[in-house]
């Protein structure tokens, strides 16, 4: 009896553990199809799948079924050499939804880092109009967008809410999403955000889909809001008063980007090629106060500035 317990309780421990498979595993009906040229990062890649421990152990991944997440190094060599963007070593992972490759066209994926703001007070979470913080932001992007133009960048607008900010306080967990357009662009650009709070900063999670997908995301909202999680000394309830750095912004800081931080969007305009995909890296904004810069890569700050 107490062997057949032992085992019981080693084969919980497995199944709660992270397994890693091959991407020709995961995904043999495309493998054959991919670029020789890509194929050696392929191969490299590990597909995460059940709990998964985050670089520097700040926070874990609890992916549902079917799920799978792909670390730091193999996030990069995704987003970098496939699909085209600037180097970025802030990036944590990224967490692709069931039978979904980076290959695919018509669903999501998302991407994680940490920002390491400090301790977001949530006390003026239930003190905000909604409906004035859009038609602020939009005043703000619509003055910026003169001087956007002089400097030889699309202007841009802000829409709407494409869902209106919500916070769960017993989870520390606020989510929204943008509708944004770019001059010259008859489609919308979706700007879906996460951002889970910490004792020492947010995590920021970015879905990386278009317009038509949102019911896609909106539909698994709700498992990838339940898998993430803090790890024990980095929750929200963790913070010392008077010994941690307390972050200059709350929630309605957050939302609007009133932070000196990455909360640029990553678009990508996918269409199949030898690849499967062509993705197109836009400009993306940083809206925070009287929108003081608009950035041209993925999140603020840096050389890159396209300033207003």
């Amino acid at each position: 009896m107490k062997h057949f317990a032992f085992c019981l309780l080693l084969a919980t421990c497995l199944a709660s553990s992270a397994a890693a498979k091959p991407f020709k595993e995961m995904f043999p009906q495309i493998y054959d199809s991919i670029d020789a040229a890509d194929k050696p990062g392929i191969d490299a890649m590990d597909l995460q799948q059940g709990k998964v421990t985050l670089d520097g152990k700040i926070a874990t991944f609890d992916l549902p079924q079917g799920y799978y997440f792909l670390g730091a190094k193999d996030a990069r060599f995704v987003l970098e050499t496939l699909w085209g963007n600037p180097a970025d070593t802030d990036t944590l992972g990224l967490v692709f939804p069931p039978d979904v490759s980076p290959f695919q066209s018509d669903s999501w994926a998302l991407e994680v880092y940490f920002d390491k703001i400090g301790y977001v007070s949530d006390s003026d979470a239930a003190a905000y109009d909604y409906k004035d913080m859009l038609t602020q932001m939009q005043s703000d992007a619509e003055a910026g967008n003169a001087d956007r133009k002089a400097k030889g960048f699309d202007a841009i607008h802000v829409l709407g809410w494409a869902a209106e900010p919500r916070y769960d306080k017993d989870a520390r967990k606020l989510y929204w999403a943008k509708r944004l357009q770019f001059e010259g662009d008859d489609g919308e650009t979706l700007n879906y955000n996460i951002r889970a709070l910490g004792r020492h900063g947010v995590l920021v999670m970015n879905f990386i889909a278009s317009m038509q997908d949102l019911p896609k995301v909106e539909t698994a909202l709700p498992d990838v809001l339940k898998m993430v999680n803090f790890t024990d000394g980095n929750r929200y309830s963790d913070y010392l008063p008077g010994v941690d750095t307390v972050a200059a912004v709350g929630i309605g800081g957050l939302i609007a980007g009133q932070v000196l931080a990455k909360t640029g969007i990553l678009l990508v305009i996918l269409a199949f090629a030898k690849k499967f995909i062509v993705l197109i890296f836009l400009p993306v904004i940083a809206l925070f106060g009287r929108v003081k810069s608009w950035l041209q890569n993925r999140r603020g700050g840096g050389d890159n500035d396209a300033g207003l």
